[in-house]
């Protein structure tokens, strides 16, 4: 659906995208992170025929971009990160304005205008003046007027940007709606969480660099470089250390006593008593994938096992982890 081919872009000696190689497929939700400057908005406006590389090739639905681009903008709805909207409209006659460059016409083009507006959440407002809506409610009606020609790939630059907690939320809700419908979405971010839960792909770039582009799943699996555990027993925190360092799988045992609470109902005396109980933290050796013999271990010499999980690994820590290096 897309697929872009050593996509390079620079500003004099700023390279803005580097080479950058890409292939997407139908239903992908691809998230594109990366901070601001890393090249996301230069990418995707080269996708979508705005601006011109320096070399490299782009497909869209099998399309050239240079060959075929107003067959290329008809299947495309691009939604930048911040869009100029006529304040002296009501909303529906902003949907149907743009509509009309669509050339939605005849009776159809009110229906048309209606049915996004729903697909948003945003009948309620559908006769409200343009200039009184909220940002969260604006970002809604631009995502409205980007769906207008039924476009099979969404190219959204920032979409959260700006919004407040709630209004995030409800976008996430929409993106994950889009990519239910079989559409291609590529959707930038420098908020990392906002995508996590969206995203069926995520792809990071950093310098105009792509570093990494795959399924969520095994970005995660790159980016950690060994499973750590955390355990906790009963008593005899030292021997069971040492019992663990002596397992196969495992690389090295940090005993600490810092342990805090990640539920805020949680009672202060609750958090005292684990914070009395030392935690275990073992590293695995890099390719363990399977630990399951270490609570058996633990519980067949006598320990009895209070905490035994897995460290968490979102996609902050995967871009931290795939990033580093390249900060300087």
């Amino acid at each position: 659906m897309i697929e872009t081919i050593k996509l390079t872009k620079s500003y004099g000696n700023l390279i803005a995208a580097n080479e950058i190689t890409l292939s997407l497929n139908d239903g992908d939700v691809f998230g594109f992170i990366g901070p601001n400057g890393s090249g996301k908005t230069t990418t995707m406006r080269m996708i979508a025929t705005l601006l011109a590389p320096d070399y490299g090739e782009c497909y869209v639905c099998g399309k050239s971009i240079y060959t075929d681009p107003e067959e290329i903008r008809r299947m495309v709805g691009y939604m930048p990160d911040f869009f100029g909207v006529y304040d002296d409209m009501t909303v529906i006659e902003y949907l149907e304005f743009f509509a009309s460059t669509y050339r939605i016409n005849g009776p159809g083009r009110r229906k048309v205008c209606e049915e996004k507006l729903e697909l948003v959440d945003m009948s309620f407002k559908r006769d409200a003046m343009v200039s009184q809506l909220s940002r969260g409610q604006t970002q809604r009606v631009g995502l409205a007027r980007t769906l207008l020609h039924e476009p099979q790939v969404l190219l959204l630059d920032e979409p959260a940007s700006g919004l407040d907690p709630r209004a995030r939320i409800e976008m996430r809700s929409l993106l994950k709606r889009l990519g239910e419908m079989n559409k291609t979405v590529i959707v930038s971010s420098h908020i990392l969480p906002e995508l996590a839960d969206v995203c069926t792909r995520v792809g990071m770039i950093e310098k105009g660099e792509m570093l990494v582009d795959g399924y969520v799943d095994e970005v995660m699996r790159q980016a950690r470089q060994a499973i750590v555990l955390f355990i906790r027993v009963q008593a005899d925190h030292d021997r069971a250390a040492k019992l663990l360092e002596q397992q196969d799988c495992v690389d090295k045992v940090v005993i600490s006593t810092e342990v805090t609470s990640k539920n805020p109902g949680e009672a202060a005396t609750s958090v005292s008593k684990r914070q009395a109980l030392p935690q275990l933290t073992v590293t695995l050796k890099p390719g363990t994938e399977d630990y399951s013999p270490l609570p058996q271990v633990l519980i067949e010499n006598g320990f009895r096992l209070l905490m035994f999980r897995e460290e968490d690994v979102n996609l902050e820590t995967a871009f931290m982890e795939i990033t580093k290096g390249k900060q300087q």
